[in-house]
């Protein structure tokens, strides 16, 4: 690749220096807040959910007709003035899905929860401090097609679940006390794929507040690459001016090396340019970056060390940064990315290469669901899967099918993922290349990202339309980035005439293992990988099948009809160099899609873990398989069984060999066969198994199964420590049923309620038959184990605290586990939000009148131009003559406060006027002044006319300097 290639948007550079030692100071100076830098406020509080749709109004007359069609008149639940008051408060992220009961006769691949539609409303505050920022609204995610509307006015619809969406709020924000209405409707009657997908707002959303002139979202692609024996930088930046003047500003770069972070020689490559920006125009700006004097060959990014370095841009006053090491004040807008060093490359014949080194893919499938929680999968969470596949072996995961949640495509570069990102919808119209493009911006920085995967298992793979369509979709990818590879997951169509393997690089093979060499003779210089396989079955603890009860073996002994066990799976895959890797379908059972058996079944048996994340006989089986750099001995089953039994025995090591011994006596040693595992077959006898493993001759590993005792009592153990007490970290505890000896019981399934201080969002224990509530306190075990999620609270203060979780089971000792709070190292930035409140800000204004007008006057339905519109806020200017000026709302007060009444509250009047509430006189105030004034309202059904009579005097101001708002009677 050359620097042509990298640089694929034209770049407007009319100065370009190399930079000076950049620090960037905090801003300072009146003016500070309107320059930057730009503010990222959580929006987790302040939402009410309603569960259902609500039916727009039906218009009959052409008034409301003409109304309903205009900017900032949304009706119904999309209107501000609807009365939300009553809906349930829920904090984001929100499954609702994940509420609803299972229920036999709804979608069996949703797992058999009820989605539909919902509504979300918030109340958003922003302060006249605001006014002048560009206001973005970020909805990471919502399941699925979603219609939102802000002040009234449609602002933005979405037509998948799984990309972000960004709304520029700034045309239609409100100041001060004023209450901008946020409505999200959600239809998540639609659905994308085959398998649990949640709905609502299941991601985070956020406001962002920056300069007019900043760095777009998603606006900065600093990937670095090597050319020959050399890195390069290439920095892209896009800017855009939502101002109202040209700006001339410097855009800036630069490489960090956070070791030497904080200190003014942290940066290892720099660089600037100066454009100028129209007002309301973007630039595509590409910064020659240049080495600095500290600059060292950078430590590579790798699955066992995953070296992170910082990209940071700044947009700066013109020529300010070139006056003062510190930009301090100037600067308009940054943002900062992680980034790493690393190469990549695919060879058709001896597979793939990081950093220049041979490296077996060793990936998983996932789903992005998780027990308890659905798809709103907490950042703790999150972290805590990684963990298991780390542990596992996996060196890769494959998302599919799907993009992912921003958080998590962090927690892969940190943990040490290669990612398959992976395309939703196999669409080449504009809508959906759209949603490509988002992905591909969003997540081209992550070093975690070797392949842009476009679809997967599509019926038109092996057409010529399929490949027209993977022509596009794979040209959208590379405009964007051609250091990675397109791939896409083929499970036919291998050997048309043409078909998408002519229009991707790297290939993709979905369960053809009967293929692979026929392919490679065919096209032998194309690389290909399985991007999906294996599909065996396994229900956790469980070691006899029994279709009758939906239960499945752990032995690895069956699989899907398309697929093998995960012994054969990989044998097929090892053996073959040119073949670079496999995604195991799956690392985690998932909710929905219940395969070979339906209801009760409710969620899958493919996982190598279960929905918790307890693990499987794959657990052991893949460890055996994929860990080199430490001994690996796993064990199977349990050891409780009824005396005499034959019982199979299954060691997973690779070690040399493996010899297993019942109660102190072997049954014999074996060379470990690391692809196809050992077997015993014994009779059972009370006390113990026991395998130990053989390198060199030695004994250097040795794992035990023991018989129990009945459970007597309940343990929970810990995730980690502590949690972060921020409101947002959570973690899994693990339940445990022990003996009087402290070993788990294997075949204990207790009802387990749970109590305590800590707050519980999720509940699970992997069985894949079970019917009890995700949500609550009480979850029954599975062989032994459940698991409970909890959340950390907001602390406040920087006081380190304590929650508790209890746990009590009939006939079992309860168990009590105390969790430490860690204090955030910074406090959780929210953005303010206020409760529902009725706020009149549609009025109208009749005809100035010499005589004193009746306040039932109303103009007719066809009249559009007699009454002026306006909304309160600013006084109508000085009066031209003596006399009345008539302005009247309509409204629907909030049902509370039709059934006990309530007041108007005027927060400031000018001039002199008489208030009447459906033709009858409420208020008066005689004084011109500018004042507030109150005036009480009576129950009331239906809805109101509110009217004021001004009396005019010439040249003396009137009208509404605030707010109109309806309040219940106690409130003023």
């Amino acid at each position: 690749m050359n620097r042509r290639e990298l640089f694929k948007s034209a770049s407007a550079l009319a100065v370009v220096g190399l930079l000076p030692q950049v620090a960037i100071a905090g801003t300072n100076g009146p003016d500070a807040a309107d320059k930057g830098p730009r503010e990222t406020l959580l929006l987790d509080k302040g939402w009410r959910f309603h569960d259902g749709d609500i039916a727009m109004p039906v218009l009959i007359t052409h008034d409301q007709t003409y109304n309903a069609a205009k900017a900032g008149r949304a009706l119904g639940a999309a209107s501000p003035a609807y009365d939300d008051s009553d809906w349930t408060e829920v904090t984001l992220p929100h499954d609702f899905v994940s509420f609803q009961p299972i229920e036999n006769g709804t979608n069996v691949d949703q797992g058999y929860r009820r989605r539909g539609i919902v509504w979300y409303r918030n109340h958003l505050k922003f302060s006249d401090a605001d006014r002048g920022k560009h206001i973005e609204l970020q909805l990471d995610g919502i399941a699925t097609f979603a219609t939102i509307w802000f002040n009234g006015t449609l602002v933005a619809r979405n037509w998948s679940g799984y990309n972000s969406t960004y709304i520029d709020l700034t045309p239609y924000v409100t100041y001060g006390d004023s209450d901008n209405a946020l409505v999200v409707r959600v239809d998540a009657t639609a659905m994308e794929g085959w398998w649990y997908e949640g709905g609502g707002i299941y991601r985070d959303a956020w406001i962002v507040k920056r300069n007019p002139v900043h760095i777009v979202t998603d606006g900065v692609f600093a990937h670095p690459v090597k050319e020959g024996d050399e890195w390069q930088f290439p920095f892209e930046v896009t800017v855009y001016n939502s101002g109202k003047a040209e700006a001339v500003v410097d855009v800036v770069g630069d490489i960090i090396d956070p070791q030497k972070a904080g200190s003014l020689d942290g940066a290892i490559a720099k660089g600037w340019a100066s454009v100028k920006v129209p007002p309301l125009g973007s630039l595509t700006v590409n910064i020659p970056m240049t080495r600095t004097g500290l600059y060292q060959p950078p430590r590579l990014w790798s699955i066992e060390k995953p070296e992170l370095y910082w990209a940071s841009a700044y947009i700066v006053e013109d020529g300010k940064w070139r006056e003062n090491a510190l930009i301090g004040g100037h600067c308009l807008d940054s943002t900062q990315i992680n980034v790493g060093f690393r190469t990549q490359r695919f060879d058709a014949k001896t597979g793939f290469y990081l950093n220049d080194k041979p490296l077996k893919i060793k990936g998983v499938c996932l789903h992005q669901d998780h027990a308890g929680v659905g798809c709103a999968v907490p950042d703790g969470v999150l972290d805590f899967r990684l963990r298991r596949l780390k542990e596992l072996g996996a060196n890769s995961i494959r998302f599919s099918h799907n993009a992912q949640n921003k958080a998590l495509m962090d927690a892969c570069d940190r943990h040490g993922f290669l990612v398959m990102a992976e395309n939703r919808n196999f669409n080449a119209s504009p809508d959906y290349l759209e949603q490509l493009e988002w992905l591909v911006r969003r997540d081209r920085n992550h070093p975690s990202v070797f392949l842009w995967s476009v679809f997967n298992e599509e019926p038109m793979q092996g057409t010529e339309q399929g490949y027209e369509m993977v022509r596009r979709m794979s040209a959208v990818v590379k405009a964007l980035d051609t250091s990675r590879p397109v791939t896409a997951a083929m499970n036919d169509g291998l050997f048309t005439a043409l078909n998408v393997s002519d229009a991707v690089d790297v290939v993709g093979i979905n369960y053809q293992q009967h293929q692979y060499d026929a392919f490679h003779a065919a096209h032998p210089d194309i690389p290909m990988f399985s991007s999906e396989d294996t599909s065996a079955f396994m229900t956790r603890g469980e070691y006899k099948t029994d279709a009758g009860k939906h239960i499945m073996a752990s032995y690895d002994d069956d699989a899907a009809p398309w697929g093998e066990t995960h012994r054969a799976a990989w044998k097929e895959i090892s053996a073959r160099p040119f073949v670079a890797g496999t995604f195991v379908w799956t690392g985690f059972d998932y909710h929905g899609e219940p395969t070979p058996h339906t209801w009760p079944t409710n969620s899958s048996f493919f996982g190598i873990m279960d929905l918790c994340g307890f693990e499987k006989t794959a657990f052991y089986i893949h460890q055996a398989q994929w860990i080199d750099d430490r001994p690996v001995l796993g064990l199977a089953p349990h050891w409780n069984w009824q005396k005499g039994q034959k019982v199979r025995v299954v060691a997973c090591s690779n070690l040399d060999e493996v010899e297993l011994f019942v109660n102190g006596k072997s049954a014999g040693k074996q060379t470990a066969d690391r692809l196809n595992m050992n077997y015993w077959t014994v009779d059972y006898a009370p006390g113990f198994i026991e395998v130990r493993g053989y390198k060199g001759g030695k004994v250097v590993r040795k794992t035990r199964n023991e018989t129990t005792g009945k459970a007597v009592a309940l343990r929970l153990v810990k995730d980690r420590p502590t949690l972060i007490g921020d409101g947002r970290d959570a973690m899994p505890i693990r339940v445990e049923a022990i003996d009087a000896k402290g070993r788990v019981v294997p075949d204990a399934n207790h009802k387990v309620t749970f109590g305590g201080t800590a707050t519980i969002i999720g509940l699970g224990n992997g069985d894949p038959n079970c019917l009890e509530a995700e949500k609550g306190d009480t979850r029954s075990l599975f062989n032994g184990l459940a698991q409970v999620i909890i959340q950390a609270p907001e602390m406040a203060g920087n006081a380190t605290t304590v929650i508790n979780l209890t746990a009590r089971a009939e006939s079992l000792k309860p168990a009590n586990i105390e969790i430490r709070l860690d204090a955030p190292k910074a406090a959780t930035l929210r953005q303010p939000t206020m409760s529902p409140m009725m706020v009149l800000d549609s009025w109208f204004r009749a005809p100035d009148a010499t005589t004193h007008p009746d306040p039932n006057q109303k103009a007719a339905d066809t009249d559009m131009n007699s009454w002026a519109w306006f909304r309160p806020g600013e006084l109508f200017g000085a009066a031209k003559a003596d006399g009345y000026s008539l302005v009247a709302a309509n409204y629907t007060p909030f049902a509370s406060i039709q059934k006990n009444g309530g007041r108007i509250v005027f927060t400031s009047i000018t001039g002199a006027c008489d208030i009447y509430l459906d033709g009858q006189a409420v208020g008066r105030k005689d004084d011109p002044a500018p004042a507030a004034l109150t005036v009480a309202i009576p129950p009331f059904v239906g809805s109101r006319r509110l009217s004021l009579v001004f009396k005019l005097k010439a040249g003396e101001p009137f009208g509404f300097a605030g707010l109109i708002r309806i309040g219940g009677p106690e409130k003023a």
